[in-house]
């Protein structure tokens, strides 16, 4: 990752910077498995780093992590309450390193539960594959850096998604099959939106209109451009 990157993302974070070396590349599996929670709750918490997220497994959670800062191995965390499961992964606080380092987490979960997706990422890379998910609500909080993510798909029920980026590119693909309702703004970039027309202050497709699953998306950046796709 690019020292200039790193500050940025410390200065957001509130981490401290060190010029210690990075150590040998590590690499750690976390699996959780499903128990008689009737949906979930998930939070992410990234400094910096590369984050994928995407569907593909029967247990609630399949993770991978690769770090070559020992003291960065990410921390999960699973506990009930009612019928709710609370997950939660998180980066430890600590130094951030100048320098090349490596830092990626590769996050299946399941397509068989509601899910509030909750993604806070200081810096870094996020691909967030989401449209075979059961969402109930998503909420993406980026400092810099590059965001896509997809819902297409074919959800069963209504769901909200809430984007705030802060320098960087946020890159949305929305499924044309159900009704989209977006809103877009951004203080320094462009807006870019494909697929969708624009009523009253926001950008809507024709299934919006009708009887049926509609998605609510809002998006606001800062500096950097906002990509909305309707397929």
């Amino acid at each position: 990752m690019k020292p200039a990157i790193l500050l940025l993302a410390a200065a957001l974070t509130g981490c401290t910077i060190s010029t210690v070396p990075a150590g040998p590349t590590q690499y750690d599996t976390k699996v959780i498995d499903r128990d008689a929670s009737k949906s979930a709750q998930v939070r992410l918490n990234m400094g910096a780093g590369d984050l994928k997220i995407s569907s593909g497994t029967q247990k609630l959670l399949r993770a991978s992590f690769t770090y070559d800062m020992p003291q960065s191995k990410p921390e999960v965390r699973y506990s009930t309450s009612g019928d709710v499961g609370r997950l939660e992964i998180s980066q430890p606080e600590s130094h951030a390193h100048i320098g090349h380092t490596k830092y990626e987490w590769d996050l299946r979960l399941s397509h068989e539960i509601p899910i509030d997706l909750n993604v806070q990422l200081g810096a870094g890379q996020a691909q967030l594959d989401l449209g075979s998910l059961d969402l109930r609500r998503v909420s993406v909080e980026m400092g810099v850096g590059q965001m896509h993510m997809d819902l297409c798909g074919t959800p069963k029920h209504d769901y909200y998604v809430n984007v705030e980026g802060g320098v960087g590119e946020a890159d949305l693909k929305l499924p044309n099959n159900v009704g989209i309702e977006a809103r877009a703004s951004g203080g320094i970039g462009e807006i870019s939106v494909r697929g969708l027309t624009k009523q009253n202050g926001r950008w809507v497709n024709q299934a919006f209109q009708g009887p049926g699953v509609k998605v609510h998306v809002a998006v606001e950046g800062g500096v950097g451009q906002i990509k909305l796709t309707a397929e």
